[in-house]
């Protein structure tokens, strides 16, 4: 049983959400949103059920246009005749007359501040202060009858900033960055201030999980130099789905509720809605939040991106970071299996052969047993293994390189492809005689001391694995690791957890917490999960070096949650593009199914696939429209035939 990990929150100002308040002393809360038709409202009322039995505190439902607005009401009476009194979000983008019909029905709307009251038409325009502000007074008039609506019927408003679709406006002055999406937000916070309307929530969605931490965390900092203290909904947009999609939004969002930040989550998963609710539980389960009486808040400000003076990348050149593995004798037996679950086959001429044949050599038994040059891969495999004190008794492959224990290591006859792990105290008794080759110290933070620093800073081929409990938190991993770099040691490091025997779904999302923000940030050079599942810690591993963009091992989706402006079947449409261009490594693909962010996130893929109306397509590559309207059953084999002609496919 993990320990949960006791976090002291920013105290926000309470606001009123029906029945369901939000923020000051009261819990995080949990929502998702609809992906039915809005207009078709059985379907809506049965998933909103879904959504609540499921442990949603709120739900949100696209309101596209004022029918949808309308509609609300119908589907919030047919909720009420069934129990139900969960307060309903109203998702705005575009329709301010919508906003104004909804917010007299339901408990809360989400406005975009980008596409509110604009349109986004990648413009470049310089603006005078006076134009911006004759801008901001357009804006001012277009929003102000929201606010008062609001103000009137006590319902809260969510100002929902997308790193996607903030303006032209907001893009020529301040950019596509963090400052740009937090000035967003509060031009649209001081005109519900002027009138007195206070009953606001804030977010800084992005599909970037590093984008998105940044963005919180200026938000937060620039809200308490202004004396606001406005509660904070968390999310990654876009995440995708299965294992990276959790993956992404475990990193933003889990970084910064270990901060103290946020007072409501949703996991954006393109999947059932019912299924982010489940995430959300394992990602809150894990600590124990602690809300004293103060408004201000600690902001992490991150060191410079520091070099290293050991390359300990084996994938040719480009230093990159590497993954590490340990077999477990219990579960794999030094066989090969372990190799087949991380990635591994070993090509015969026989095609009718399913397991290795070895040959048996009494004489000597370090002769090799397989030809190491006929193991192939396919996925991932890592770059290191960890024995222990055994061996296996094949071959393995040539780009696998084995680590073990230091005083196995130190007799073995051959020691050509392997590297020893020294605990601090041998590396210490060793230093003079290991001190040019390359190994692994693995180091806690209760045993170092700086007395340690002179020795690595000496020993450019020694790689430091620091090792942490599974319910240390980041801050602390932090604090450490900074300290050995501030004293001027410039060694590789890895990070070593253990998990255990959790199940899958938390080993998932508590690892990607405990290491995302350190490869962001460029704490560590090296991930080294210890569980249960060889195959699924390799899984995740290379995952989050992916969601962090340090490593890139295969297409890079960024696909919406999908709602009900949804275009076509998103989940679907979702898993064909991925099984056609899944192997296209370090591609970035959008998915999404209408146009609400579809523009602005085109301009951080490669290549967009964008629903532009019923069963149609546009397809993008990068925010350039390339082709419009495609009848989505041809849309798939268009984006191939793009991808092709502009030089960026490979077969499988």
């Amino acid at each position: 049983m993990i320990k949960k990990k006791r976090i002291i929150r920013f105290k926000t100002r309470e606001v009123k959400i029906g029945d369901v308040p939000l923020g000051g002393v009261y819990p995080i809360r949990i929502q998702s949103m609809t992906t039915t038709n809005t207009m078709d409202t059985n379907a809506t009322v049965e998933q909103i059920i879904r959504i609540i039995d499921a442990g949603a505190d709120y739900v949100r439902i696209a309101t596209p246009s004022i029918k949808e607005a309308e509609n609300l009401k119908v589907i919030k009476n047919k909720l009420k005749e069934s129990g139900y009194n969960t307060p309903l979000i109203a998702d705005i983008h575009f329709t301010p007359n919508a906003a104004e019909i909804a917010a007299r029905i339901v408990e809360k709307v989400r406005i975009n501040p980008g596409n509110y009251a604009d349109k986004k038409k990648f413009e470049v325009k310089e603006y005078t202060d006076s134009q911006y502000n004759e801008e901001l007074e357009r804006i001012r008039q277009k929003f102000i009858p929201l606010v008062m609506i609001c103000k009137e019927y006590g319902t809260a408003m969510r100002i929902g900033v997308n790193h996607g679709s903030l303006s032209d406006r907001i893009m020529n002055r301040f950019g596509d960055t963090p400052l740009g999406m937090v000035e967003s937000a509060l031009e649209f916070v001081r005109i519900c201030e002027d009138v007195g309307y206070y009953n606001i929530v804030l977010s800084m969605k992005a599909s970037i999980p590093s984008v998105m931490i940044d963005s919180y965390r200026l938000l937060v900092e620039k809200m308490a130099d202004l004396n606001m203290n406005y509660p904070i909904h968390l999310g990654v947009t876009e995440a995708g789905d299965g294992l990276d999609g959790r993956v992404k939004s475990s990193i933003g969002i889990g970084t910064l509720l270990e901060e103290g930040i946020g007072d409501t989550i949703r996991i954006s998963l393109t999947e059932e809605p019912e299924n982010e609710i489940i995430v959300c539980k394992i990602l809150l389960d894990r600590y124990d939040f602690i809300t004293e009486n103060t408004d201000r808040i600690k902001i992490k400000r991150e060191p410079e991106k520091e070099k290293t003076t050991t390359n300990i990348s084996i994938k040719g050149d480009k230093k990159i970071p590497v993954v590490i593995l340990s077999v477990t004798e219990k579960e794999y037996y030094y066989d090969e299996t372990c190799l087949r679950k991380v990635g591994y086959f070993y090509c015969s001429n026989d095609p009718m052969l399913d397991s290795f044949k070895k040959e048996t050599d009494k004489d000597n038994s370090d002769s090799p047993l397989l030809d190491r040059q006929q193991w192939k891969t396919i996925g991932t495999p890592p770059d290191y293994l960890f024995l222990g004190s055994r061996k296996m008794d094949f071959s393995l492959p040539a780009d696998l390189k084995v680590i073990y224990n230091f005083n196995f290591w130190k007799n073995l006859p051959n020691k050509d492809d392997s590297i020893p792990l020294l605990s601090l105290k041998e590396y210490e008794l060793n230093y003079n005689s290991i001190k040019n080759i390359q190994k692994f110290v693995n180091i806690t933070a209760k045993e170092y001391s700086e007395n340690y620093n002179e020795l690595f800073t000496e020993d450019y081929e020694s790689v430091i694995v620091v090792s942490f409990s599974e319910n240390e938190v980041l801050e602390n991993k932090k604090y450490f690791i900074s300290r050995i770099k501030k004293a001027g040691v410039k060694n590789n490091i890895i990070i070593r957890i253990g998990y255990g025997d959790i199940n899958v779904d938390n080993f998932t999302v508590y690892s990607a917490i405990d290491t995302g923000e350190l490869f962001i940030n460029n704490y560590i050079s090296g991930i080294w999960l210890d569980y249960k599942d060889i195959e699924i810690a390799n899984n995740v591993s290379f995952s989050i070096l992916q969601s962090t963009r340090r490593r890139f091992s295969k297409t890079d989706f960024i696909s919406c949650p999908s709602c009900g402006r949804t275009q076509f079947n998103l989940q679907e449409t979702t898993a064909k593009i991925k099984e056609a261009i899944g192997h296209l490594k370090g591609l970035k693909i959008a998915i999404m199914g209408c146009i609400v962010n579809g523009p602005g996130e085109m301009a951080d893929a490669d290549y967009g696939y964008v629903g532009s109306g019923p069963n149609r397509v546009t397809l993008y590559k990068g925010k350039e429209i390339i082709k419009r309207n495609i009848d989505s059953k041809y849309a798939l084999d268009e984006l191939i035939k793009l991808i092709k002609e502009n030089g960026d496919w490979i077969d499988k």
